[in-house]
């Protein structure tokens, strides 16, 4: 190839390289008639938070990793006379349960509320980032009166939108419409205009706990691994795995790699299609003493660990399961006394 065509490519491959820049600087297209409310890149969004009356949700993005996301959600202490629910995260609403008056009149005391639950966030907690950053709305209003404000639910809302950017909070308020629906307005507190927004943009906020949070016990599917190693007590057994997803593993024993085990099979099939009830956050312990593991699962690949799930019962006859991607442990459903009665079978020694 001659001097000149090497320097040929190498200019259009320069030229590529500065339009492939500006593409990605470039913003997210609007849709027509949109208005900015806040101007951003999805990048630059360091905490999502939004609050309600009686709860509150914040995205944050872990320290050690921006691409991760976090999803905290907590309760506020309860008002005077107000009533206690349970909301969509399994935090009671407002964190307490304030009590019908005493005899003597006074009223009990509340019950203290519960620190804040951080779960895993999922892709649509990801994407929620770049539908935020930049905040776009239909129409901007203006300064409205009283009078307006009053109308359209901004007057006295305790809701509330807070986008961390570049470590700068920028706080708006939320309109409650007075049917409970509506069109959400939202009002932006450093000059008091106020904005109708798009009808889906806050939706997932509003139910976070089913919307925007990890339910998955691993990240990897049944051909993410090569062997299995099953362990109750200080006894363990090792089996040859091979599969493709949606369909069932299949375990041969390690020593007999050439006869696939269906009981085993059948067993791991069970065992992998369990999902979750209720999740823990980090940090959080099922209630009592600390759960000990009535089996324990390590999933390998070119022999390194992939992952692991270990399966435990507590006192009052909950099963929780633990693997290396739930935050902490995760309240499954009842009925796994035989899962746990054949993983005893399994490792028997044959």
């Amino acid at each position: 190839m001659k001097a000149r065509d090497v320097a040929v490519q190498g200019v259009l491959a320069g030229v590529a390289l500065v339009a492939a820049f500006f593409v990605w600087q470039r913003e997210p297209s609007r849709a027509p008639g949109e208005v900015t409310v806040e101007e951003g890149q999805a990048s630059s969004l360091d905490r999502i938070r939004y609050d309600e009356e009686t709860r509150f949700v914040e995205l944050l993005r872990d320290p050690q990793d921006r691409d991760t996301l976090w999803v905290r959600l907590g309760s506020k202490p309860a008002k005077p006379g107000a009533g206690a629910g349970t909301t969509d995260g399994g935090v009671a609403d407002g964190g307490s349960i304030v009590t019908t008056d005493t005899d003597a009149g006074t009223p009990a005391s509340p019950t203290p509320v519960p620190p804040p639950r951080e779960l895993r966030g999922n892709d649509v907690a990801l994407k929620l980032f770049s539908r935020l950053a930049p905040l776009r709305a239909q129409r901007d209003l203006g300064v409205l009166d009283d009078k307006k404000l009053d109308e359209i639910g901004l007057a006295k809302t305790e809701r509330g939108l807070t986008l961390t950017l570049d470590g700068t909070p920028r706080t708006f308020r939320v309109a409650t419409p007075a049917s409970g629906w509506g069109p959400p307005y939202l009002q932006r507190t450093s000059d008091g205009h106020v904005f109708l927004l798009g009808p889906a943009l806050l939706t997932d906020l509003e139910a976070a706990a089913s919307r925007l949070v990890d339910r998955r016990l691993h990240t990897f599917d049944v051909d993410g691994f090569d062997r299995v190693v099953i362990t109750t007590g200080t006894t363990s057994r090792a089996f040859a795995a091979s599969g493709k997803p949606p369909g069932a593993v299949q375990l041969s024993p390690e020593n007999a790699p050439g006869t696939p085990d269906d009981f085993a099979r059948n067993w791991h099939d069970r065992l992998w299609r369990l999902t979750p009830v209720e999740l823990l956050g980090r940090g959080e312990a099922p209630p009592g003493p600390a759960p000990t593991p009535a089996f324990r699962v390590e999933y390998q690949r070119g022999g390194k660990a992939v992952g692991e799930l270990s399966m435990a019962k507590t006192p009052d006859g909950s099963w929780y399961a633990r693997t290396e991607f739930t935050p902490g442990w995760a309240r499954m459903g009842g009925g796994l006394e035989l899962l746990a009665e054949d993983a005893v079978k399994l490792t028997s020694p044959r």
